[in-house]
């Protein structure tokens, strides 16, 4: 399993797995929690790259990020590896 610490979101944590370059298990510590298991469910067994495009540079409100944007950040380094 991994764990992100995120930036600028309620969320303080992303955890997720990452299995032959899919994502399972996706888990947010904090936020809203219907949104954010919402999302889980979504992209539970999308492929990593797929789920890091979709979600890269939403936003939430006022802020320059959301929960989405910082999986996608999360998922990206991992990609970059």
């Amino acid at each position: 399993m991994y764990s992100y610490k995120t930036s600028g979101t309620c969320a303080q944590q992303i955890n997720y797995d990452i299995i032959d370059g899919k994502i399972h298990n996706v888990s947010f510590v904090s936020g809203c929690p219907g949104n954010l298991k919402a999302i889980g469910i979504l992209i539970e067994g999308m492929p990593v790259e797929e789920v890091a495009a979709k979600l890269r540079g939403i936003r939430c409100g006022n802020r320059s990020t959301s929960c989405g944007d910082q999986l996608a950040q999360a998922l990206e380094q991992h990609i970059n590896k």
